[in-house]
């Protein structure tokens, strides 16, 4: 029996392609085929178990059990499936695991820290959207010695690229030498944001390291490794 129709990219994020969002792209890029003919508008509706669909020419069915990885991304690699510039990618990071799997989010290439791999598309779509409100915690090293008065404006939000960012929670670590070492929680999902709030306040970032989603900590995983999650770790990511 035919399923109840679906949009493609919600489709497509059920199969574990990639989140809804970039679904969205792929579409537009023209990557994506339903009975053959290239479809490139995200809104259209399909039946699964009546269409046949691609994404870039291999079937996409949603007989994938989905797999959930924790990942400690080391500096040097960026956070996309593949890269134009030849630049390692987190995916490769991941040995002898053959499931398709994209990251949750992103670290920009100098950041390190957690990082969740899966091929749960509506999972990741829970942790990005602002609405969801998923903590993500930082550690950072910051130039210069900061100020509680600084500290209590950003927590309260400062104007960045023209719009108000939400409510931050930091707490002061330690003194090194001229630095400072804070930790910050956001919910937001900003390009660069922890780094862009430092540095418009007079402190630029010096190094960053995400530690956790919600309650689920990165811990002692070692750089470069990763470990297999379960259940009651992806609960943790939504508390």
């Amino acid at each position: 029996m035919a399923m109840n129709p679906l949009r493609l990219q919600k489709y497509l994020a059920h199969c574990g392609v990639a989140s809804r969002r970039k679904c969205e792209e792929f579409i537009q890029a023209g990557r994506v085929r339903v009975d053959g003919k290239i479809v490139d508008q995200p809104g259209v509706k399909i039946t699964p178990g009546r269409h046949n669909i691609t994404f870039d020419g291999q079937p996409v069915s949603q007989k994938n059990k989905h797999e959930y990885y924790l990942l400690n991304k080391p500096a040097g690699y960026v956070t996309t499936l593949s890269d134009p510039q030849g630049r390692p990618v987190v995916r490769s990071l991941l040995k002898n695991i053959h499931t398709r799997l994209f990251p949750v989010g992103r670290l920009d290439i100098d950041t390190e820290g957690a990082l969740i791999l899966t091929n749960d598309g509506q999972f990741a779509q829970k942790v990005q959207h602002p609405s969801f409100e998923t903590n993500k915690t930082y550690e950072a090293v910051i130039r210069g010695h900061i100020k509680q008065s600084t500290i209590r404006l950003l927590e309260k939000g400062i104007m960045l690229e023209k719009k108000m960012t939400a409510p931050a929670k930091i707490r002061f670590l330690s003194q090194k030498g001229k630095n400072s070492a804070i930790q910050i929680t956001i919910h937001e999902g900003r390009k660069r944001q922890v780094r862009k709030m430092f540095g418009a306040v007079g402190h630029p970032v010096i190094h960053l390291k995400r530690i956790a989603y919600g309650r689920l900590q990165l811990r002692n995983l070692p750089p470069g490794q990763y470990r297999k999650l379960d259940g009651e770790d992806l609960k943790k990511v939504f508390l």
